[in-house]
C-alpha cells in the first residue's frame, strides 16, 4: 500500500491517463480536461449548470495560452483543490468547536 505522500503523487498517473488520447501525450486539450474532471471529480459533472465553467477552468490553468494544459499547469488545479478542501475542513472544525 502506498504512503499518503506517494498517493498524492498519483496525480501524475491521473494526468497521464487522460492526456494524449486526442493529441499531445504530454498535454490535456479541452476535451481531455473535461473527461478528466467528469471522471475524477464527480462534483464537476453535477455543476454543469454553469456552461462556461470548463472555459473558465481552462483559461485559469492554461498559463501559456496554448489551448492545452501541461502537467505543470495541471498541478495548479490539484493544489487549488487541496487548499480548498483544507479551508473547508478547517471551517468545519471551527463550527464544531463553537
Amino acid at each position: 500500500m502506498p504512503s499518503r505522500l506517494e498517493g498524492a503523487a498519483y496525480s501524475r498517473t491521473v494526468f497521464d491517463n487522460y492526456s494524449g488520447s486526442d493529441g499531445d501525450k504530454h498535454k490535456l486539450n479541452k476535451g481531455e480536461l473535461k473527461q478528466l474532471l467528469n471522471s475524477e471529480l464527480p462534483v464537476f459533472h453535477t455543476s454543469q449548470k454553469y456552461p462556461m465553467l470548463l472555459e473558465k477552468i481552462m483559461n485559469v490553468l492554461d498559463s501559456n495560452k496554448d489551448n492545452e494544459v501541461d502537467f505543470n499547469e495541471y498541478v495548479v488545479l490539484v493544489a487549488t483543490l487541496t487548499v480548498a478542501c483544507n479551508d473547508f475542513f478547517q471551517e468545519q472544525q471551527k463550527k464544531k468547536a463553537n
